[in-house]
């Protein structure tokens, strides 16, 4: 290279991105990209000593929810914190653009309902400086952050801009709203957004029980969107559906792929109901992309999980009759009442007042202590139930008392899915699978009881070092996974691999001390709302654009992030 580099990595192992064998170069970076690789590399302005260190392309996370974290804040940790560089949001189909003003509390509501991000916090938090969508990203543009930012077009929001409460009621499009909905997209691809989002699950409901606006919509409405991401050349479909029956569902997104041109996502999960249901959805996805069609199924690293715990949002009491009445105090109020004997034995007597939904928090059997260093693949013997069985006292008694661990801060994990076998072997399997993506950590969601955008240094250290019950991944595929599959699914071919001419997203770690703790409460959400953090230890340094971001697990104060925009033909 000529002249002197900004920042020089030195003497690292370099595991690229691209699935190779890893091998030790020095790196250099200049104007915000890798100017060379390889060895005798000349001095830096800055330089990085990263000897017996790994160095690998930043991570790229295709499912985050982080719409209304980034209205105020310049930070998307914890997704930050565990070498992420770029994100895109605006799944499932929910977001907060387009809107109109007199529709801003139905969205802040359904968001409520379907990511757990508390109505107090997005009223006070979102700025609602933009109605349309394109007004949404150049209120994003004008901002910086610690990581580069993508946005989807949000079905949800979509469909109640244009159809009003007729949207949110489900009411079939009209032909007009049709081509309203399909011109709006069009207009949020030619913006910038990656793509376009949609959810038709049962679960996803607004906080009083109201199914999401698009859940059902007719095959003509979503036909007029893809024809019009087909016009636009741009962007991916990413939806998440029940698939209560297949065949009419997969046949569905066959025909939206064919006829859009374009790449189409699916969440994949392995159900309790249903554990082989996922590798029928597999096969045909196999199958679809054999013909020539471009559809991937997004899964996970571990279990979808619920965190349960006394100053999380759920814990194994929270329908007895006794809990209720302390539910709304604060934390340290609760616990107090916790710790008092008699309240303990009262509330144990209790039944639990809920539907077959909220009862799901006292399945003792699936039910775990989450520990420190956190145990997302642990034995039944260490079930709440098991461990109840051989003290010989009652499954509630022994979670109680778990949960006043650690001050009453203690967690424990209920995997919901992926684990019907009780343990990860069919993560293994998807994950081995080619027409797979690894994603849905759901970054900036699910604030009280989940912590999932830490699935990136999970992935790394349970699938190619930690793993016990099982084989493992090498480290250069499950990178190349992380980074250069996620980068080039969402079409972004800048990043993802470590080479010349390549943006200088890159992570410099030790891999031997990597690890997750526990995850924590914290309460610096706007209007002093909870959310839960993880930590992760080992990570040396991650560069955005060139420039060192995190150090040792702390910002250095640089925000190089920006909005991404995707490009249309």
């Amino acid at each position: 290279m000529d002249g002197l580099a900004d920042l020089v990595i030195r003497g690292g192992t370099i595991v690229d991105g691209s699935g190779g064998d890893p091998y030790v170069a020095d790196l250099a970076i200049a104007g915000g990209q890798i100017a060379a690789i390889g060895e005798g590399i000349g001095k830096g302005r800055a330089e990085i000593d990263a000897r017996d260190r790994l160095v690998t392309p930043g991570f790229v996370d295709v499912h985050t929810h982080y719409d209304a974290q980034v209205t105020w804040s310049e930070r998307l940790a914890p997704s930050t914190w565990n070498g992420v560089t770029t994100v895109l949001m605006g799944n499932c189909g929910v977001g907060f653009a387009p809107c109109h003003e007199h529709q801003r509390d139905m969205l802040v509501k359904l968001m409520e309902g379907v990511e757990d991000i508390p109505e107090v916090v997005l009223t006070e938090g979102l700025p609602w400086n933009w109605r349309t969508f394109p007004e949404f990203l150049d209120a994003l543009a004008a901002r910086s952050y610690d990581a580069d930012i993508a946005a989807q077009v949000p079905h949800a929001a979509l469909r109640v801009y244009v159809m009003g409460q007729r949207g949110a009621d489900r009411e079939p499009a009209t032909p007009q709203d049709r081509a309203a909905m399909a011109a709006l997209t069009a207009e949020g691809l030619r913006a910038g957004a990656l793509g376009f989002s949609t959810s038709r699950t049962l679960n996803h409901r607004t906080l009083d029980g109201k199914h999401i606006p698009t859940l059902r919509a007719e095959e003509a409405e979503l036909t007029a969107i893809a024809h019009a991401m087909r016009d636009a050349g741009a962007g991916w479909l990413q939806i998440v559906s029940d698939f209560e029956d297949q065949d009419d569902e997969f046949g569905l997104f066959r025909r939206l792929a064919r006829e859009s041109g374009r790449p189409v996502t699916l969440t994949l999960l392995q159900s309790d109901t249903r554990p082989g249901g996922w590798r029928e959805l597999l096969a045909r996805i196999g199958d679809a992309n054999a013909e020539g069609l471009r559809i991937t199924g997004q899964i996970r690293s571990r279990p979808t999980s619920v965190l349960l715990g006394f100053e999380l949002s759920q814990n194994p009491f929270m329908g007895r009759p006794s809990y209720k009445q302390i539910a709304g105090q604060p934390f340290p109020q609760r616990l107090v009442a916790l710790r008092d004997p008699a309240f303990r034995a009262r509330l144990l007597a209790e039944g639990f007042e809920g539907d077959r939904r909220q009862r799901r928090v006292e399945r003792w059997d699936r039910m775990f202590p989450l520990g420190d260093p956190p145990d997302y693949e642990p034995a039944p013997e260490t079930s709440v139930a098991a461990r109840a069985a051989r003290e010989g006292r009652s499954p509630d008694a022994v979670a109680y008392d778990l949960l006043l661990e650690r001050d009453g801060k203690a967690i424990l994990y209920l995997p919901v899915t992926n684990y019907a076998a009780g343990n990860l072997d069919v993560v293994r399997d998807m994950m081995a699978d080619p027409h797979t993506l690894l994603g849905l950590g759901d970054g900036g969601a699910h604030v009280g009881i989940m912590c999932d955008a830490t699935a990136t240094s999970y992935t790394l250290t349970h699938w190619t070092r930690d793993r016990s019950r099982g084989s493992l991944f090498p480290v250069a595929s499950v990178v190349k996974r992380l980074a250069a599959d996620n980068a080039a699914a969402i079409g972004l071919t800048d990043r993802g691999v470590l080479r010349p001419g390549m943006k200088a997203d890159i992570n410099v770690m030790d891999y031997d001390r990597l690890r997750l703790h526990s995850p924590e409460i914290v309460y610096d959400l706007p209007a002093g709302g909870k959310r839960l953090i993880q930590r992760t230890d080992g990570f040396n340094a991650t560069i955005v654009s060139g420039e060192v971001v995190y150090r040792d697990g702390e910002a250095t104060g640089a925000l190089p992030g920006r909005l991404v925009r995707g490009r249309t033909v």
